[in-house]
């Protein structure tokens, strides 16, 4: 993809370990799944704060988790984490590379659910308050304006939840008619309470690309007129070109709504907008590349 990178031995500490880190929580959550049945991704994944698999530790492994069905995630975000990262390694030392990894991650899981969060939030809260207290009218209104057809009709998540179409019909279209049935407001709460741990368990984000994208945006900065070499472009492309575009096809991604694209676009310009203000900081403090 560049030029550059460097051999395994010669290869600087953080960066080394960082490769040796992501390839052996890969291994370990397919032989944990397989052999006792432990699923790493919900473990160390990280999860919206208002779902109950949520745990603070998940803000960093979640860093070195990478998705279980696309082996090329992982290969893919490690190679550039090796073409780049030593680069910037070499440069800027273990320690200073280290906290600025960590801190892009860190950043990229924020913007993600920050904007997750827009829509999510009001939904969650409302959901936990008709089911703590909410009456026969309010939650047939509610149950009347959504629309639960990629939950009613999933066949797995994470907690392997009862979905009783029946149970969601009957309560839809009587609970309205009979707001005096204290079984049919039973059996909606009951709903609605599965349906708020779907909503809120159901983003769960793994992999490095975040602070991936934190290192690109530094080689680019630190680099920008290197020339990189891309397969099938016979063209070299500066890398403060290649930085500038591919930041712009993910804020275009995150920002097309396609249904069937399950890459979590804001989470990559995370890693680049938090990239990006950590290097200024360092250089109003007098920190410049060394």
């Amino acid at each position: 993809m560049m030029m550059g990178g460097q051999s395994w031995s010669s290869m600087p500490p953080v960066v080394k370990n960082l490769l040796i880190l992501n390839g052996l929580m890969y291994l370990a959550s397919f032989s944990f799944m397989q052999g006792f049945g432990v699923n790493f991704w919900e473990i160390f994944g990280l999860h919206y704060f208002q779902s109950d698999l949520f745990e603070p530790f998940q803000v960093v492994t979640y860093m070195f988790m990478h998705s279980q069905f696309d082996l090329s995630h992982l290969l893919f975000n490690m190679f550039a984490v090796w073409m780049f990262g030593s680069t910037i390694e070499s440069v800027w030392g273990s320690k200073r590379f280290l906290i600025y990894y960590l801190l892009t991650g860190f950043g990229a899981a924020f913007l993600h659910y920050a904007i997750i969060a827009v829509d999510l939030y009001p939904l969650i809260t409302t959901l936990d308050q008709l089911v703590d207290a909410g009456d026969a009218q309010s939650i047939a209104a509610f149950m009347a304006e959504h629309n639960y057809g990629n939950y009613v009709s999933a066949t797995f998540n994470p907690k392997g939840y009862a979905l009783v179409q029946s149970t969601f019909s009957q309560a839809q279209l009587e609970l309205a008619v009979n707001p005096d049935n204290t079984q049919l407001v039973y059996e909606a709460r009951e709903f609605l309470l599965q349906y708020r741990d779907f909503v809120a368990d159901s983003p769960n984000v793994v992999g490095a690309s975040g602070a991936l994208f934190g290192i690109l945006l530094a080689f680019g900065m630190m680099f920008p007129n290197v020339s990189l070499y891309m397969m099938f472009i016979p063209i070299p492309i500066k890398a403060k070109y290649f930085v500038i575009g591919y930041g712009a096809i993910e804020l275009y991604s995150a920002f097309s709504a396609n249904p069937g694209d399950n890459v979590a676009h804001f989470a990559h310009l995370g890693g680049m907008l938090f990239g990006f203000i950590i290097i200024k900081f360092w250089q109003t403090t007098g920190k410049r590349w060394r």
